[in-house]
């Protein structure tokens, strides 16, 4: 029999996918210094606590022990997050999408998002990852690192890397179906370049079409955004726990619309 989590699947629309829970590709550690941080400081914290307690000074070795533990527990679910918890938070997200549709991932870096989307696609749907290529928030985020993980999980016959600027997309209006964008529009620093940002992602999305943007700050902003230009169905909603950068005080937030039909 063959094991379930491995290989191409058939999926209900006929079409032959890969199993998009299986990760091949090698995607980094989201902002791997935050997290170096939270080790560093857990491991301080439990160092005075034994301190604390050789030195029968019990009120601060206790309250040391609930620091680090604390600290710790920070660490693990940000390291869960980073290489478990968003993928499974965007596998639910696109979920839906039939596989011939046009997708584009805004910031897409190493492509996690990208090619969880590109593996729900059929021959006839085509994923676009639109980057700077900057290694600034993952270790080693480059197109080559990209370009290597669409071979990797077996859809680089159907994804496209693009070199761009999300304020100003090199794609004609309504040319895409679905478009998504996770943790990178607000590394763009002025709120108005973050808002053409967002009306750019809205721009080339096509009549009927669905716009995701998962981010940690700013998503304010973004829905703000997409109410003056007339999105339909526009919500911001909480991603839960697994996407947790530390705990519930930096959670991932969700902003979706949908293009109005003209």
């Amino acid at each position: 029999m063959q094991n379930p989590d491995c290989g191409p699947s058939i999926h209900g629309n006929g079409n032959l996918r890969y199993n998009v829970k299986v990760r091949r590709g090698t995607y980094g550690f989201d902002a791997p210094w935050p997290f170096a941080g939270l080790i560093a400081g857990a491991a301080v914290l439990l160092s005075l606590t034994v301190v604390s307690f050789a030195f029968d000074v019990a009120p601060a070795g206790v309250a040391f022990l609930l620091g680090g533990l604390y600290t710790l527990a920070s660490a693990l679910s940000y390291a869960y997050t980073t290489r478990r918890g968003k993928f499974a938070v965007w596998e639910r997200e696109l979920d839906d999408l039939d596989g011939g549709e046009r997708v584009l991932d805004l910031g897409c870096g190493r492509g996690a998002v990208l090619m969880t989307a590109a593996k729900r696609l059929s021959k006839k749907g085509r994923a676009a990852g639109l980057d700077l290529w900057q290694a600034k928030d993952q270790t080693g985020n480059r197109a080559a690192a990209a370009r290597a993980n669409a071979g990797a999980e077996g859809v680089a016959d159907r994804v496209d890397l693009v070199t761009g600027d999300m304020r100003a997309l090199p794609f004609a209006a309504g040319a895409f179906d679905v478009v998504v964008s996770s943790l990178a529009l607000h590394d763009i620093a002025a709120a108005e370049g973050r808002a053409e940002g967002v009306r750019e992602a809205y721009r080339v999305l096509a009549p009927g079409g669905r716009l995701l943007i998962a981010d940690f700050q700013r998503t304010e902003e973004y829905e703000a955004v997409l109410r003056d230009l007339g999105a339909a169905n526009v919500r911001r909603r909480n991603l839960g726990w697994r996407f947790w950068y530390g705990g519930p005080w930096f959670a991932t937030w969700m902003v979706e619309a949908a293009k109005r039909s003209e």
